[in-house]
């Protein structure tokens, strides 16, 4: 309150004093000064205002620690049960917060809800299926659009189903340098461990093992049919025309729960697998490595996923 308010109750509380009559006004202002310094003794020194309305600062007086640790004995003393539940709170608070529950929060997120093995075989059935259908439509537009004289290149007759036996070796070369870069991958670069984990763990989970090989040629198989047996030889045979190709393969392998390093990966893998396509000129040696090393990776993966992630929702 303001000090012209503060003068005020002073005096209302002093005329409601008794014995005031018989003072005289000296009397009464010693009286009152003795009175104020008893009353607003704790106050501590505000900024007083001569106007009325002036505003004030009430400060919070704070306990000592001493005083602090004797109410917390007469709380034992009076409520022991009261203090034991306080206690038993702030225990619950520290363990909510400890570091056991924060990697037990981890591993919670990271068991994901996943598909069902017929939704997995489904979704890889109808997704390879539309993928080698635009491969043909565009081998088969290419084809007789360079039949007609446009200037596009025959993608059925640059690349075909040709088969030699030297193409084992090269077959042989892919799937050891992708097998083996995955594996180096995976214990180095944690950022692509996650990504690899995720995929892999959202497809794989509730598949049989004989179910591994549908997935691993199915999308395969129809992936090189389209990027290096149609795309790689519309644009041109050449390391170019891979490299680009193998950037739009590396792009659509982004999303669930595959990230920026997940695409880099494809892209190399897709580079790999158009340098050997140029080489060969037979689509059987991409489509034969990428099948191989995809159920590489998903024997691998199923032999050494964490026990963590066995116990998962599935939908």
């Amino acid at each position: 309150m303001g000090y012209f308010a503060m003068d005020c109750w002073c005096r209302t509380k002093l005329h409601k004093l008794p014995s005031l009559p018989y003072l005289n006004l000296g009397k009464f202002h010693l009286f009152r000064r003795k009175y104020e310094r008893a009353f607003f003794r704790n106050v501590p020194p505000t900024k007083f205002f001569m106007q009325s309305h002036a505003d004030t600062r009430i400060y919070a007086s704070k306990s000592s620690p001493k005083k602090l640790k004797k109410s917390k004995e007469i709380q034992k003393i009076v409520n022991p049960q009261l203090a034991e539940s306080s206690l038993d709170e702030q225990k619950r608070i520290s363990d909510k917060y400890s570091p056991t529950d924060a990697t037990n929060n981890l591993e919670s997120r990271a068991s994901v809800t996943i598909a069902s093995r017929s939704s997995v075989l489904q979704a890889c059935t109808l997704t390879s299926g539309f993928i080698a259908f635009m491969g043909v439509i565009i081998r088969q537009g290419s084809h007789l659009a360079s039949s007609q004289g446009w200037p596009i290149f025959d993608c059925s007759s640059e690349i075909s189903f040709g088969f030699e036996i030297w193409h084992l070796q090269l077959i042989a070369g892919l799937v050891v340098l992708i097998s083996c870069s995955r594996i180096l991958l995976l214990n180095t670069w944690s950022d692509f461990a996650e990504s690899s984990e995720a995929s892999n763990r959202q497809v794989l989970t509730s598949l049989e093992p004989l179910d591994y090989a549908i997935v691993a040629f199915l999308p395969g198989i129809s992936e090189e049919f389209l990027f290096r047996g149609a795309l790689l030889p519309l644009f041109g045979i050449n390391l170019i025309s891979a490299s680009a190709v193998a950037a739009l393969f590396g792009i659509l392998h982004l999303g669930s729960g595959r990230k920026i390093s997940f695409a880099i990966w494809a892209t190399f893998v897709g580079i790999a697998y158009g340098y050997a396509t140029i080489l060969s000129s037979s689509l059987l040696v991409p489509m034969a490595s990428h099948g191989i090393n995809n159920l590489i990776g998903g024997v691998i993966w199923r032999v050494t996923r964490p026990r963590s992630f066995e116990k998962t929702n599935v939908q």
